[in-house]
């Protein structure tokens, strides 16, 4: 009589490659946590200062553009092998990219400068030390996490502080906003033509959809070593990031709305939203939102040299990646720590905080149009993607984000011809 039949194992087996898609989460969910950076939490606080409740329909319209953005540029990613420069050497020219890398990296590096001003002052507030006296050891600590430890170590410490931004969900609760109003301005959209509330649209849409965004998730599923067969998770893992972003960014215009809407003076400033915020300290209103300054900016800064270092090495052929030793990468190394040392710079110059986010915001008005009708083509070319081509509702979407960027860039320029 032949022994009994072995148990089947088959069901075991999605159960083990669901775990195996946990594990690949990473990219997309730092990406959108990086998003939200100390540049961007200014922003959209003071967007919800400034205009209150009014823009939290147009912050919702913006997250299925995101997603869809994204989404292409990892398709590209885990498809072609290849980064975003080193596709447009390839199917454009070099001057092509070195033209887009020397605007991003002039973006990446006014935008750190801002998020090392926004972070020094914070802890500067905490501890009573004068905020330049933080820069260097703020830029070493990111330096050294970046360049003595492996890709892995950093992307664990990357997640940790993109999970601890869950504490402007907790702000949320804290100030209890009317509900009634709240979903009246999620999903009903209106306009004010106002000189103000345009001004908070633009610096919106401007923080929601960053080119930096771009070259790192591209990067990070290259690091991933992700292939078309991981297309799924790779998708999976945009979604949640993307998403994830704009709650936070949610939160944030719903608790600056909620606690300094309808001041007589609205703040301006990151010291002044500090000043206003003091008052209601005993609710833990400044504390959470200074806890997130500081989650965000350890977070977004290596995001910001990362995607600068990786774009500059693309561009030039250069050995990239954060487990290679500094010996091996000298130029994607130098290129990193070098943009951390100018955003230091930045801090001691005359430029404020709001200077350098005003112009980076004109850089990355000239460069994400562009980038977008790269990716546009890049995503719909069959010799290229094959069958992993984007769909319709990608490529309307992405085609959506492109109007939107493009009339930004040309609000932004009109404003500087016109200043």
């Amino acid at each position: 009589m032949p022994p009994p039949a072995a148990p089947p194992v088959l069901p075991l087996q999605p159960k083990a490659s669901r775990l195996a898609g946990l594990r690949r989460l990473g990219p997309g969910l730092i990406t959108g946590g990086a998003g939200d950076d100390p540049a961007g939490i200014v922003t959209y606080t003071l967007v919800g200062a400034t205009t209150g409740l009014s823009q939290l329909w147009l912050l919702l319209l913006t997250t299925p553009m995101m997603i869809a953005v994204q989404n292409s540029i990892a398709r590209i990613a885990i498809v072609t092998g290849k980064s975003l420069p080193e596709l447009t050497n390839r199917v454009y020219s070099r001057r092509t990219t070195l033209v887009m890398v020397g605007i991003l990296a002039g973006a990446n590096t006014l935008t750190i400068g801002a998020d090392l001003q926004a972070l020094a002052t914070v802890l500067g507030i905490l501890t009573d030390l004068p905020p330049i006296h933080l820069l260097i050891p703020l830029t070493a600590l990111v330096a050294y996490l970046v360049m003595y430890h492996s890709y892995r170590t950093i992307k664990r410490v990357l997640l940790l502080l993109t999970l601890v931004l869950a504490v402007y969900v907790v702000n949320v609760f804290l100030a209890r906003p009317d509900l009634l109003a709240v979903l009246e301005n999620t999903f009903l959209p209106h306009i004010e033509w106002t000189a103000a509330w345009l001004l908070a649209a633009l610096g919106l849409l401007g923080t929601t959809i960053s080119p930096y965004l771009l070259f790192w998730q591209a990067a990070e599923e290259r690091e991933e070593h992700n292939t078309v067969v991981q297309a799924r998770s790779v998708s999976t893992d945009t979604l949640l990031g993307m998403s994830y972003s704009n709650l936070l960014a949610y939160c944030v215009i719903l608790s600056g709305a909620v606690m300094l809407h309808g001041q007589p003076v609205p703040p301006g400033t990151l010291p002044e939203i500090a000043s206003a915020l003091q008052p209601v300290a005993a609710h833990h209103a400044f504390l959470l939102f200074a806890l997130g300054i500081i989650v965000s900016g350890l977070l977004a800064i290596p995001v910001l040299a990362g995607s600068t270092a990786y774009a500059v090495a693309d561009a030039f052929g250069w050995r990239a990646g954060m487990d290679n030793r500094i010996s091996d990468a000298k130029g994607f190394y130098l290129v990193f720590l070098g943009s951390m040392l100018v955003g230091d710079l930045i801090e001691m110059s005359p430029l404020s905080t709001v200077d350098a986010l005003y112009y980076s915001q004109v850089l990355d008005g000239m460069l994400l149009p562009l980038l977008l009708v790269i990716v546009l083509r890049l995503a719909n070319d069959r010799q290229l993607m094959g069958e992993y081509v984007n769909g319709r509702l990608s490529n309307a979407l992405v085609g959506l984000a492109l109007l939107a960027t493009s009339a930004l860039t040309i609000t932004l320029f009109w404003q500087i011809m016109t200043a």
